[in-house]
């Protein structure tokens, strides 16, 4: 009997997805969709937003977006939740208002459900380390923990998993930190 072969979705074919307020991703040709992220997930991602963005207030050596697409090759084109990109490198790919390739730093927040903790710990981390990314944060509101890695050799290992008292720091912000329970106070 012969192996069956599973068709490869391409990035391009993400644009014939249907505007259902599902987000759809593409990962090594395998789609990913995910409804719309609930209130907590959008309360995290603005908290983390502002206090980078403080810091970038004094500290003027690039850009954060919330949710822009990058694409990094023909099967492979995700949406994280925050991305941040220096100015020398948002020079060198942003096209067409996507990011080609790897910014600086990527952070997911985990949205409930062993597929969505399957895609941000497993396939997007891999993906983010062969692609480049310096470091990657995984913010999970259900344990409270902020998990950081670092790339090294195309792969993501984890540098620290942190909790409520600790302090996050980021190799690719030079004097940024925060605790990481102020992450999570508007949503206690």
């Amino acid at each position: 009997m012969a192996a069956r072969i599973e068709q490869l979705i391409t990035v391009d074919e993400l644009d014939l997805m249907p505007d259902d307020g599902n987000r759809y991703e593409v990962i090594e040709g395998e789609l990913f969709m995910s409804r719309a992220p609930d209130f907590i997930h959008q309360a995290i991602i603005m908290t983390i937003g502002h206090l980078i963005s403080l810091y970038l207030d004094k500290n003027p050596i690039g850009i954060l977006a919330t949710g822009p697409g990058i694409i990094f090759s023909r099967f492979n084109g995700v949406i994280p939740d925050l991305v941040f990109v220096t100015h020398e490198t948002r020079r060198k790919i942003l096209s067409g208002g996507k990011l080609k390739a790897a910014p600086e730093l990527v952070v997911e927040i985990i949205s409930p459900g062993a597929e969505n903790r399957r895609r941000d710990r497993v396939a997007k981390r891999s993906l983010y380390g062969k692609y480049g990314v310096k470091e990657y944060w995984i913010v999970d509101p259900k344990t409270r923990s902020v998990e950081v890695y670092h790339l090294k050799d195309k792969l993501l290992v984890l540098a620290a998993k942190l909790k409520d008292r600790d302090k996050l720091t980021s190799s690719v912000l030079p004097g940024f930190s925060c605790k990481v329970k102020d992450i999570f106070a508007d949503v206690d």
